[in-house]
């Protein structure tokens, strides 16, 4: 959408940091406006902060699109403007999801004895009901159920509740993993979900900004860049706002570094024969999936040696990890000669073919001493076993490995509950 031709409907909601305004020519999108404006303590204490709308919404953006580009569903769908994003209509379930890895802030009036800095592993979840006039009440998940909210004509039922509580953890997760390579600690961060009034599905809504987390450098709370920072001031003078502005600059500049890869790393398949290519092509598509480049390779350890250890130098010479697919029918010879002779990963992918494929098999199974080779027979599972050995070193790997756990379990859910529908 150009910026200029955005016709603005009416306004749907104004909260404390944003207003969203319904987009007259695009059904089932809206506009999300920050605010200049920072609060703390529902507001009791109020400021102006000169291009907080900007710095917001740079964040917010850049935060959407990592968790979007992972997998995860959002309502995000592009920023409009340098203080407005592009969303998909929802409504809103009115709770904010917690989610901790540190002990601090108000958990620890609440549970008085745990010390600050306490390791949640697994994550803490919290739950608040969306409530000015009471503080945001914390609920129970029997609380919630008991609401029986309806959202765009979707009841929130236990069903919806565990896709949310797992849908928070695998998003702390994911940026948790995506803020260490700052040497940033994502300590707890609150979200929100709403209801896609056109899919009736449940995604990431609101915003996600320095608002939404608390994050600490290197795990120490006094480089805190976080909101807290605002929150914690004795008074609130024009020094102490540029500092408040300065810290969330920051958290603004480096969200961006969020969005690149750590670590480089790229798949070598190497086959037999180009009659494996389209056995092949589909482990190259998979790696292409995790943004993992794929090369492929033909070469035959049993026909050319020679030119297999060659092909091989060549690839680690370079520099860049790596890990080879080795595809071999019949007797494969490739991927044994092959983990005999490097120091990177080898997967034995053979393509089995039913007449002869219980025997070939043990070819790519019983190997001689000292070869590690693993022997996986699907090319997508060898492809997301590739992606799990870079995982280890490149976030953003790991982060697409994450939400694509979550969306199946999430799917596996819905099936359920649909099968369940029928069967009543």
């Amino acid at each position: 959408i150009p910026p200029l031709s955005l016709k603005l409907g009416q306004k749907l909601s104004e909260g404390k940091t944003k207003q969203i305004f319904e987009l007259v020519d695009e059904s089932g999108l809206v506009l999300v406006q920050s605010k200049d404006q920072i609060t703390a303590g529902n507001a009791v204490r109020k400021d102006q902060m000169e291009g907080k709308a900007a710095i917001a919404n740079k964040t917010t953006s850049c935060v959407f699109k990592l968790l979007q580009e992972s997998g995860i569903k959002t309502a995000y769908v592009k920023q409009h403007s340098d203080t407005a994003f592009i969303a998909a209509h929802c409504e809103m379930i009115p709770i904010e999801w917690v989610c901790r890895r540190v002990a601090t802030g108000s958990f620890l009036k609440r549970n008085p004895g745990v010390k600050e800095g306490f390791r949640f592993s697994p994550l803490k979840m919290e739950m608040f009901f969306k409530d000015d006039a009471n503080n945001d009440p914390q609920w129970s998940e029997e609380q919630l159920l008991e609401a029986k909210f309806s959202l765009a004509g979707l009841t929130i039922g236990q069903c919806e509740v565990d896709i949310m509580n797992r849908s928070t953890v695998a998003i702390f997760e994911i940026l948790e993993k995506s803020w260490a390579t700052q040497n940033c600690t994502l300590v707890d961060m609150k979200i929100e979900f709403g209801v896609n009034v056109k899919t009736q599905e449940i995604v990431l809504a609101d915003v996600i900004d320095n608002d939404s987390w608390r994050l600490w450098p290197a795990g120490d709370r006094s480089q805190q860049k976080d909101k807290q920072v605002y929150r914690d001031l004795k008074e609130v003078t024009p020094e102490a706002m540029q500092m408040v502005k300065r810290n969330f600059e920051w958290v603004s500049e480096r969200v961006k570094l969020l969005l690149e890869h750590q670590a480089g790393g790229r798949v070598v398949v190497l086959m037999g024969s180009t009659s494996d290519v389209a056995h092949c092509e589909k482990i190259r598509k998979a790696c292409t999936s995790y943004g993992i480049p794929c090369i492929l390779r033909v070469t035959s350890a049993h026909k050319g040696p020679d030119e297999t250890l060659r092909i091989k130098a060549e690839y680690e010479g370079d520099g860049i990890p790596t890990v080879f697919v080795a595809v071999a029918g019949r007797s494969n010879g490739l991927g044994p000669v092959m983990s005999g002779n490097t120091a990177y990963p080898v997967i034995n992918c053979p393509p089995l073919t039913p007449d002869w494929g219980a025997q070939d098999v043990w070819s790519s199974l019983r190997m001689p001493s000292g070869l590690g080779c693993s022997t996986i027979l699907s090319p997508e599972a060898a492809a997301q076993f590739a992606a799990q050995i870079f995982g280890l070193t490149d976030h953003l790997v790991w982060c697409k490995l994450r939400a694509s756990m979550l969306n199946t379990w999430v799917s596996l859910k819905l099936a359920d509950k649909k099968l369940q529908a029928c069967s009543l």
